[in-house]
C-alpha cells in the first residue's frame, strides 16, 4: 500500500531492484553482522587509544619505535609496510627519524597506524595489519 505514495521514477527503481536475485544478494553482502561491527569498533577503540597514547606519552611513541627497530632488522622494510617505501623513507626508517601515528584509510575507511619521515609530512607509508596489531597488542 506504501508504494502507491511513491512517484513512478521511484516505484521503477524499486521494482528493478527487488526483482533482481543479483542485486538482492548484493545488498545483502553490504549488511554486516553483529561480530563484525563488533570487532570493528573494538578495533577502532584500540587505534584510538594508541593514537591517544602516541600523542600525549613520549615514552609509548620510544617504546614503539624501539619495538619496529627491531623487527627492521630482522624482517625488513619492505615486508612490515604497505607499498614500496622510498629512498628517503628507508633513510628514515633506518635512522630513527620518523613518527608514528594512526590515520584514516580513504579507501577502507579503517584506521592504521602509519610511519611518517620527520621532514617529509606527505610521505607516510601504512604499516601492514599483522604487524599493526603486534604493535597495539604490547
Amino acid at each position: 500500500m506504501w508504494l502507491d505514495m511513491l512517484p513512478n521514477n521511484e516505484k521503477k527503481r524499486l521494482r528493478k531492484r527487488m526483482r533482481s536475485p543479483e542485486a538482492y544478494q548484493e545488498s545483502r553482502e553490504k549488511v554486516k553482522s553483529l561480530e563484525e561491527i563488533t570487532d570493528e569498533v573494538d578495533q577502532n577503540e584500540l587505534m584510538a587509544d594508541l593514537q591517544f597514547a602516541l600523542e600525549t606519552e613520549p615514552r609509548v611513541q620510544e617504546a614503539l619505535k624501539q619495538e619496529i627497530e627491531k623487527d627492521l632488522t630482522d624482517v625488513g622494510i619492505e615486508n612490515m609496510v604497505e607499498g614500496a617505501p622510498s629512498s628517503s623513507m628507508i633513510d628514515a626508517l633506518s635512522s630513527g627519524s620518523y613518527q608514528l601515528s594512526v590515520r584514516s584509510n580513504e579507501s577502507t575507511g579503517s584506521e592504521e597506524m602509519v610511519v611518517t619521515a620527520e621532514g617529509h609530512v606527505s610521505e607516510t607509508l601504512p604499516m601492514k595489519k599483522s604487524y599493526s596489531d603486534k604493535y597495539i597488542a604490547t
